[in-house]
């Protein structure tokens, strides 16, 4: 018998933010073919709703296939290789290849993946990011047909690198195509990077297959896409086989899943059992409940499954004309899947359709299915369901059409065991369909011809709401939602977007939004879309160290001037303010008063587009620490000792400042310290009065100024402590004078005074906590000196040099008298005395008056006929000097002539007369005293 065609479309739809098919990504994992025909055909199939048109890109292993423009009214096919999507060898399966699709637009959009071969077809629906997760349950069909060219299969497509992928919980009856057993491999475990796939099948032919991979579980730890079905099964019971069809769909993740469904009958003939419904536990004691019997027809746990009409045969109720439903409840969250056909007559057309769970947030319109009744190679009758809620208004529209509103032989029909919802079937649907209701609504479509049937969803998947976008990046990005809710809030990251509340939202800045629509009391928030920059992203820190701090944008990595309007901030800072001079550009950031710490603020500026440079945004960490609090201040220290006009100074202590933990730089002058060179030592710095400079400088580098002054404390001397002059025998009283704190005489002494004997002395004069150093001598007076005498006859004038005047005299060292002249002085020795001011011991001369002839008469009779000195010959420098009256030298006694003079001059006698005479010589005493005599003598020569 001829095999006639079953070919299931899996069009399951939602709108924008609900509607998991209707998105902005797609992924479509391989499956295998246990015979693929040279002819066979297939194609992805793209709509949507968007009146501006879009570009889906289509990928294979990250490699670009192709690309397709579409709008709403203007569906698209894109014919894609078998190679790309089926595994139709050995070689082909159990390995890691790259078969897969992997679709992207800028917008929300519609895809399947529809394909035919002589006699079979199918389509798989993609259920959009609502199909991708990290856990699943396989779901294939029962085999009743035991030809190996009956199979199960099911491929897993990777969306991101290194996905860790263990398959398991499959029958250990289990024989799969390569030979391995179930037994034998209880668990299968690969890695696959992004775009990467495996291929899992087993063939009808061994009985472990006929139902021992139905509710086999696959775990990743990234998001995977799973296709699961058969490439040829065939699940008759009681019915002849007619050779079978393909049976396939895309599935969801177990947090996609629910507990509420309705199922509408497509084509079959439910005597023949190829109108069913499939249902896998993913958790134990679910319990499942069809139609109004409260009572569960059966208990199943995780991974097994229950076929609803196996037993009997009664569960489509015909709610009249001929149109039937079926509502399952499950107690736990459950996969449900409709096995139907596309002719009541024919086995070989059966269809494999996944059945999304009923939620009120199901959204208002489906808009729209593009072109829904072909096929790659033909067209076929379909019978379109649709769901809703109960006392809905519902209307449809063909390729944009005025709206049609349904017979009432089309609908509504009750369902049985649920008030809340109803059920329609439109026969002869063609083209682009639309179907728009006052409640939430969901629809399937259930095709068929004599070769050909298939089915599918469309909206249904209400707990992943979807964003799409208009616009690569920010700024010029619009995020869009569906517009079917009753209320909208967006968020960034987990922050709720002031005044975000329509379906629409133009994003200020990148990062991850969600929004959260709400419809009827049910609310539901879309997975994270990912809103990236258009501008060249760069991070930047900058420390904060005055009150204001200004920052000039400029390109991090290029030499184009900024285009000064562009300037913009886009994040501002929450710990401060930040403002933009309208002329120049610059940004002035300003923290707030006593803040330190950090802040962040991202701001953005562009270039001329001539210069081939866009824009860049700078998230800017503002790392808030003010510089160090100072104070100038004065220092004093005590003058060094022997350098009166310096001091040592200690300047780390010198209170400059009371914050910790700051580095402290010391100069000597502010060029030194701006040129950070010559630094000094700040403890135990020489200097004399002046100003130094310290830099404090924090953590972050940020730094003050402080001047200290140097004051050197001088010596503060005694004004009235003087040297003394005593005499040798003596003591002086050294007074250091009053008002001083202390006193530290060499003697050992504290004492105001002392008394001291001749030597040198010092004292320490305490000041404060100053000492001043001050010497003082006792001096021995310096005795005077006798270092002439003049005796005139008997008269004596004492000259004195040295000592201290006034001077004292005296011929006995007893009676004094101030004049130093003696007259009547007898003849032969005689002592004077002199001492001066300081009345010490008296110094002394012994001097010998000489006994002067007063006139000589040389006339030979041996009586005054001469002078005669020769007795003072002794005499040290005697001289002996005789002038007349005119001044003229007439003799000079010596020691050649014994210092006598005969009344002659050259041997000759002189006129008679009276003559001058002068006698001098040296006492041999210490102070070689001179002494002179002097007087006049008269000479009578007689001729």
């Amino acid at each position: 018998m001829k095999k006639q065609l079953y070919f299931i479309l899996l069009f399951a739809l939602t709108f924008i933010t609900l509607s998991a098919q209707r998105d902005t990504e797609h992924w479509f994992a391989p499956f295998s073919a246990a015979n693929l025909s040279p002819t066979a055909k297939q194609a992805v199939y793209l709509s949507t709703d968007s009146t501006t048109p879009f570009t889906v890109t289509i990928y294979n292993n990250g490699i670009v296939l192709g690309t397709s423009t579409i709008s709403k009214g203007n569906p698209q096919v894109y014919d894609i290789n078998a190679a790309d999507m089926i595994g139709s060898t050995g070689t082909d399966l159990f390995t890691v290849g790259s078969k897969g699709l992997y679709l992207k637009g800028t917008k929300p959009f519609f895809a399947t993946f529809r394909f035919v071969v002589p006699a079979h077809g199918e389509i798989l629906t993609s259920k959009g990011k609502a199909g991708i997760g990290k856990k699943f349950y396989a779901v294939v069909a029962p085999i009743t047909n035991s030809s190996s060219g009956m199979n199960f299969t099911t491929g897993i497509l990777a969306t991101e690198d290194n996905t860790t992928v263990t398959v398991s919980g499959y029958s250990p009856a289990v024989v799969f195509t390569n030979g391995v057993t179930g037994a034998a491999s209880p668990t299968l475990t690969f890695t696959l990077d992004k775009g990467k796939s495996y291929i899992i099948e087993g063939r009808g032919n061994q009985s472990g297959n006929q139902t021992g991979f139905i509710g086999a579980k696959i775990i990743s730890d990234k998001p995977v896409s799973i296709t699961n079905g058969n490439f040829l099964g065939e699940y008759n019971i009681g019915t002849g086989l007619t050779g079978g069809d393909i049976v396939m769909d895309q599935s969801v993740p177990i947090d996609r899943l629910g507990k509420e469904f309705v199922i509408v009958k497509g084509f079959g003939n439910i005597a023949a059992k190829t109108e069913d419904v499939l249902v896998v536990a993913t958790e134990d004691n679910t319990q499942i409940f069809v139609n109004d019997n409260p009572i569960s027809v059966a208990t199943i746990n995780e991974g097994q499954h229950y076929r609803v009409n196996e037993p009997n045969n009664t569960n489509y109720i015909d709610q009249g004309s001929g149109h039937y439903n079926m509502y399952v409840r499950t107690s736990k969250n459950a996969y449900v899947y409709q096995l139907l056909a596309g002719t009541a007559t024919s086995s070989a057309t059966i269809g494999f359709n996944y059945i999304p769970p009923l939620n009120c947030l199901l959204p208002r319109k489906i808009d729209e299915i593009g072109m829904i009744e072909m096929l790659p190679q033909a067209s076929n009758n379909i019978k379109l369901n649709i769901l809703t809620e109960k006392g809905a208004a519902v209307t449809y529209s063909i390729n944009g059409g005025a709206p049609i509103t349904p017979t009432a032989t089309q609908g509504p029909y009750d369902v049985s065991g649920t008030l809340d919802w109803e059920s329609y079937s439109i026969t002869g649907v063609t083209g682009n369909v639309a179907i728009i209701s006052t409640k939430a609504v969901t629809a399937g479509i259930a095709g068929g011809s004599g070769v050909v049937g298939y089915g599918g969803y469309f909206a249904g998947f209400s707990s992943v709401p979807a964003i799409s976008k208009t616009g690569e990046c920010v700024p010029g990005a619009v995020l869009e939602t569906g517009d079917s809710f009753e209320s909208y809030q967006w968020f960034l990251g987990n922050t709720p977007i002031p005044g975000a509340n329509t379906y629409t939202y133009t994003p200020m800045q990148p990062g991850n939004y969600t929004v959260q629509v709400g419809m009827g009391g049910c609310f539901a928030t879309t997975p994270i879309f990912i809103v990236e920059s258009c501008y060249e992203q760069t991070t930047k820190s900058l420390i904060i160290c005055e009150a204001q701090k200004t920052i000039i944008p400029k390109f991090t990595n290029h030499t184009v001037p900024v285009i000064l309007s562009t300037v913009q901030i886009d994040v501002p800072p929450t710990k401060g303010t930040a403002t933009i001079d309208a002329v120049t550009g610059i940004i002035t950031y300003t923290p707030n008063s006593g803040f330190s710490g950090t802040d962040m603020m991202v701001y953005h500026f562009c270039a001329n587009p001539a210069t081939g440079v866009g824009c860049e945004q700078v998230t800017m960490t503002l790392i808030v620490d003010p510089n160090p609090v100072v104070k100038n201040v004065s220092i004093r220290a005590c003058y060094i000792q022997g350098q009166p006009t310096k001091a040592m100074f200690n300047l780390e202590t010198s209170g400059f400042t009371t914050q910790t933990g700051m580095i402290k730089k010391y100069y000597a002058t502010l060029a030194d310290l701006s040129s950070g060179i010559n630094e000094i030592n700040p403890i135990d710095y020489i200097s004399s009065n002046t100003t130094v400079y310290v830099k404090v400088i924090n953590s972050n580098g940020c730094f003050s100024i402080a001047e200290i002054t140097l004051n050197v404390l001088p010596p503060v001397n005694s004004t009235v402590l003087s040297d003394k002059i005593i005499c040798v025998e003596n003591k002086a009283t050294l007074d250091a004078g009053s008002g001083f704190d202390g006193y530290e005489w060499n003697t050992g002494e504290t004492t105001q005074t002392i008394n001291a004997g001749i030597g040198t002395y010092w004292v320490n004069l305490k000041t404060g906590e100053c000492f001043t150093r001050q010497n003082v001598k006792v001096i021995p007076a310096v005795q005077p000196v006798i270092s002439n005498l003049e005796i005139k006859n008997n008269t004596i004038t004492v000259t004195v040099i040295g000592g201290t005047p006034p001077y004292k005299y005296s011929l006995d060292g007893i009676n004094w008298q101030d004049s130093n002249f003696f007259e009547n002085l007898p003849r032969g020795e005689n002592s004077i005395y002199v001492k001066d001011f300081y009345n010490c011991e008296p110094i002394d001369v012994t001097v010998t008056v000489p006994n002067l002839l007063n006139a000589i008469t040389p006339n030979g009779d041996n009586k005054n006929d001469y002078i005669d000195y020769s007795e003072l010959a002794y005499k040290k420098n005697l001289v002996f000097n005789i002038y007349d009256r005119y001044g003229n030298k007439v003799h000079q006694a010596n020691q050649y002539n014994a210092y006598r003079w005969d009344g002659t001059m050259y041997g000759k006698k002189i006129p008679t007369a009276t003559y001058w005479y002068e006698i001098t010589w040296t006492e041999p005493n210490k102070a070689q005293t001179q002494i002179k005599y002097s007087g006049w003598v008269l000479v009578k020569n007689i001729e």
